[in-house]
């Protein structure tokens, strides 16, 4: 059997599984409050397993592997921007928006917003809504893309296969198990990925060593002898263009502040104090072994293959593994990578299915009885209209028109949205319009800054959480705000 078809089976199997657990999980949705927020009734290592796995996407597997290989020692700003914004918000949010969650007996993340805002409430579930599922319907088609992309580089498959068959696999649980299936499949794919970035570093450092037909026998003389740009922090940048390097590496600190709402639900969603504090445990420490690990994979890619062996660099992972281990053990880890993808695609889709559902058009239907089997069906009905629709985009839209819109995602609602909470949560004297002139502001400056080719130069994954944040604080203090 050659080591393509091992490959392949594993994955089916693996996916399979995956499904089946997803429908399992889903018997358990009886409401609409099941489906959107799980009941708000998460235990906390479910979580932050699932927080992590929907965060990542495939960033931690075939991302960050792949800038590492690139840049060498410079990503680890990158990374460390990330790890600091991630224990942030568990340190400093997670119990906080748990708590607001309860007291505001809320089912979506702008269903929050628009309660601790009521006197606009109407408005900024309308327009919070709508900035969100736009931005994310074309992110849910980026993660059919690259599933489409990572089948095809590992298996050679076309990526319109891929990308259906990426769609097949998530959307019926998803469909029928909402947000509770998501969150325990998500579990079981961070614990995939997370032996992926254990068990691929150690074996890599052990390999490269005893193989002295290899580009380099360990990490440090790769990266050296691969040039002076991959053993800096900063690459070959100095002085200024240094600055801009590390800023924009840890610019990606800002967007995990509460501003991510896929993330910020599965706060949301934990059962209690007690439960909350074990999720940022396991959250915190899943995270700074990831990240370890992916650098790792990274630098133990530019070892074996040196910097020119790959052509793209984001096979790193996926290439490393079949250096390292038999087709059939390699598939498994490979398949981590898969994981990531969809624990993003169906987190995003369920996400904007409950925006959409909760905030658009139940509201719209509240002249009419509904029952919870009627409004868990409407629920249902619009995810799947939504999984067709981002499918049918993915298909027909340029994958560099998908792309461009989903690199606004980090900064334009990232960048906003955590202005939005962190201001919410922390400034009494913030109300409902300058809520609604923050969320233009933010997305606004994010689209025109990229588009004129500005970011570039400085990244508006930092301008724009200071640009929305000032937006915020003069607009509360220049607008009166509306009572009655």
């Amino acid at each position: 059997m050659s080591a393509q078809t091992q490959i392949l089976m594993v994955m089916i199997g693996y996916m399979i599984l995956i499904v089946i657990w997803g429908l399992y999980q889903g018997r358990k949705v009886k409401t609409d409050e099941d489906y959107a927020i799980a009941g708000r009734s998460l235990p906390g290592w479910a979580a932050a397993l699932s927080e992590r796995a929907s965060g990542e996407s495939s960033w931690a597997l075939l991302g960050l592997p792949g800038a590492a290989y690139a840049t060498g020692l410079m990503e680890i700003w990158t990374a460390l921007g990330c790890v600091i914004g991630i224990i942030t918000a568990w340190a400093a949010l997670a119990w906080r928006l748990r708590d607001e969650a309860e007291k505001y007996q809320v089912s979506s993340f702008t269903e929050y917003i628009a309660k601790k805002h009521s006197e606009l409430g109407k408005q900024i579930r309308v327009i919070g809504s709508l900035v969100i599922v736009f931005f994310f319907f074309f992110y849910v088609g980026a993660q059919f893309l690259g599933g489409g992309k990572t089948l095809f580089t590992i298996m050679k498959l076309d990526p319109r296969w891929g990308m259906l068959i990426t769609a097949v696999f998530i959307v019926p649980y998803t469909i029928y198990g909402g947000f509770r299936s998501v969150v325990y499949t998500d579990v079981v794919q961070a614990t995939l990925m997370i032996i992926t970035l254990i068990v691929g570093p150690i074996a890599g450092i052990l390999y490269i060593a005893n193989r002295p037909d290899l580009y380099a026998q360990s990490i440090p003389a790769a990266l050296t002898k691969a040039g002076p740009g991959f053993i800096s922090l900063t690459g070959v940048a100095g002085g200024f263009g240094a600055g801009v390097v590390i800023v924009g590496g840890f610019a990606w600190f800002f967007g995990y502040l509460g501003g991510q709402p896929q993330l910020t639900m599965r706060f949301m969603a934990i059962r209690d104090a007690r439960q909350v504090k074990l999720g940022r445990n396991i959250g915190i420490a899943w995270t700074v072994i990831a990240y370890i690990g992916a650098l790792s994979i990274g630098w133990i890619g530019l070892a074996i293959f040196g910097p020119n062996g790959l052509a793209d660099r984001e096979y790193v992972m996926p290439a490393v593994m079949l250096e390292l281990f038999p087709p059939a053990i390699a598939g498994i880890l490979i398949t981590g990578a898969i994981a990531a993808m969809l624990s993003t695609a169906d987190s995003l889709l369920i996400l904007s299915s409950s925006e959409l559902s909760e905030n658009i058009i139940g509201p719209l239907m509240k002249s009419k009885k509904q029952d919870p089997k009627t409004a868990l069906k409407r629920s249902r009905i619009v995810t799947t209209l939504l999984a067709f629709i981002a499918l049918g985009v993915a298909y027909v839209s340029p994958s560099k028109l998908i792309f461009m819109i989903v690199s606004y995602v980090w900064a334009g609602i990232g960048g906003t949205f955590s202005v939005v909470i962190l201001l919410t949560l922390f400034w009494k004297r913030y109300h409902g319009k300058a809520v609604i002139v923050t969320i233009i502001t933010g997305v606004a400056f994010t689209i025109i800054w990229s588009v004129t080719g500005m970011d570039a130069k400085v990244t508006s994954r930092l301008l724009t959480f200071f640009v929305a944040g000032a937006a915020a604080i003069i607009s509360t203090y220049l607008l009166p705000k509306k009572t009655g």
